[in-house]
């Protein structure tokens, strides 16, 4: 995929420092404080905790609209073809609502509110995005999480009290949990620039990226449970109140970089120091945005997050509305149900990380070769199974095996165009993935209202052109994305320009 000559290329930030240093790359891995008892695994595995509370924050209120809302709304059943699968759950088909039972309140909102409202967080997200990133670059990625991770925990707490004053309110508190939260993954690429081995990087920013989707899977789980045991409110005091505590942890656990770490070997300190001594420092308060506006490689990731965040968002926000207004799973079966591709894409982020390190270490393709096959993976088939959902009526096996195998392979894409900032511009990692973020968010805002305004008139017909919609963008995504994309650090990224 790639040219031969970047396969030359493609490893310059492993190969260019000085004798000493490259005898240091291969000898750490096997003996330099292996595991978790290095530090740098230490800190995957408390960012894979961080984004797994982050992800629990942000989905909650996709599981509890469904206990939240009047399944018999008149926009919620309109027009609903013919074909819809047959309603199995006899606790919703007689108008009752389990969740209802501990007092919990029920508004009367349109699919079209519904998706309003979901879409609504990514109002805020998409304008901390650039900002994260430069503060992080700034004042450092430790902060900036951490203060992002608490704030969205707190404000969590309020949202059955903005549900009760009214959709405006909860629209609002919606948007300044985006706007709390935007910060906390361009944060998170400013730390990994700091401590993440190129040799390693994809397996350890997986593992800790392996905490969205573990997350999701744990919240789709157990929000069921607790509308049906406890009334939807306790979902987010629950969710909320152990963020809040968890950032606290999270201020006593990290540190900015090997050399603020008081418990860090000298050997892995030394380690992580020399294989990151290519890439520069962090990059103080300019930035070369002319460059950046004309880098073909940042525009092929900025397209093929577009596209590929489309599809994720899509089922992200809507899976639990398709399981409970198409077929007709209860909200127990619909937290299980909707939880289980979560658990795939968890695990497939883990595989893909350490494959494409693997690929890499072994000399076997060029970075750029190694990105672009990972994002073809799980862009395309993606797409293909999610086509597949949309004919197969009302066979809730397939459905659910279709959707989890969907979600499942589009983790790889972890190992490839979401990892590719730090390949290209190191230094400016966390403010390109702010760039890249936001374009992603636009999608997350669109995604969810074209769902709600597609399905608002015939569910079948609706839903078949959600799933072809999504992976029509996802393949014009790939195809930009393997056409420009690239694997090398690009000039503009490899000293200081003026910000002009």
């Amino acid at each position: 995929m790639a040219p031969s000559a970047e396969s030359a290329q493609a490893d310059g930030p492993d190969t260019d420092t000085e004798t000493d240093d490259a005898a240091l790359l291969p000898a750490p891995q096997p003996s330099c404080c292996p595991g978790l008892c290095s530090a740098r695994w230490g800190l995957a595995v408390v960012l894979h905790i961080t984004l797994f509370m982050v992800y629990a924050l942000r989905v909650n209120l996709s599981m509890a609209i469904v206990a939240m809302t009047n399944a018999t709304h008149p926009s919620n059943q309109a027009n609903v073809s013919v074909e819809v699968c047959s309603n199995r759950s006899h606790a919703w088909s007689n108008g009752s609502h389990p969740a209802f039972a501990h007092g919990a309140p029920v508004y009367d909102w349109s699919a079209k509110t519904q998706g309003v409202i979901l879409s609504s967080f990514f109002y805020g997200y998409i304008f901390t995005q650039m900002l994260g990133g430069y503060w992080a670059g700034t004042l450092g990625g430790k902060v900036v999480l951490g203060c992002g991770l608490f704030l969205t925990s707190a404000l969590t707490l309020f949202v059955p009290l903005a549900a009760k004053l009214g959709v405006v309110y909860l629209i609002g508190l919606q948007v300044l949990l985006g706007l709390a939260e935007g910060v906390i993954f361009p944060a998170q690429y400013t730390l990994w620039a700091k401590w993440a081995p190129p040799m390693e990087r994809s397996r350890l920013m997986n593992i800790a990226d392996a905490g969205c989707t573990f997350g999701t899977f744990l919240t789709y789980l157990v929000a069921g449970f607790i509308c049906q045991c406890l009334g939807w409110p306790y979902v987010f005091y629950i969710f909320g109140g152990i963020g809040c505590v968890w950032s606290m942890f999270w201020f006593l656990l990290v540190y900015e970089d090997p050399a603020c770490h008081p418990c860090i070997s000298a050997r892995e300190r030394d380690y992580i120091v020399s294989s990151l001594a290519s890439q520069g420092c962090s990059h103080g308060w300019s930035l070369p945005l002319k460059a950046m506006a004309r880098s073909l490689p940042l525009w092929a990731i900025v397209v093929a997050c577009f596209c590929t965040d489309w599809l994720f968002y899509t089922l992200l926000t809507s899976m639990p509305t398709y399981m409970n207004n198409v077929l007709h799973f209860n909200i127990q079966e619909n937290g299980l149900l909707s939880a289980l591709p979560y658990v795939g894409n968890g695990l497939g982020h883990i595989l893909s990380g350490l494959l494409a390190d693997l690929l890499l270490s072994r000399h076997v393709l060029s970075t750029a070769a190694v990105r672009k096959l990972f994002s073809a993976v799980g862009m395309l088939l993606p797409g293909a199974f999610l086509v597949a959902v949309s004919y197969i009526g009302c066979n809730y096996t397939a459905a659910v095996a279709f959707l989890t195998l969907s979600l499942t392979v589009n983790s790889t894409t972890g190992a490839g165009l979401s990892i590719n900032h730090i390949d290209i511009a190191p230094r400016y990692a966390g403010f390109l993935l702010g760039i890249t973020n936001t374009f992603g968010i636009i999608a997350g805002i669109i995604a969810p209202t074209a769902v709600g305004f597609l399905t608002s008139q015939d569910l079948v017909t609706g839903w078949r052109n959600v799933f072809f919609l999504s992976a029509g963008i996802d393949l014009f995504g790939l195809l930009f994305y393997v056409a420009f994309g690239n694997g090398t650090i690009q000039d503009w990224a490899k000293e200081d320009v003026a910000n002009q």
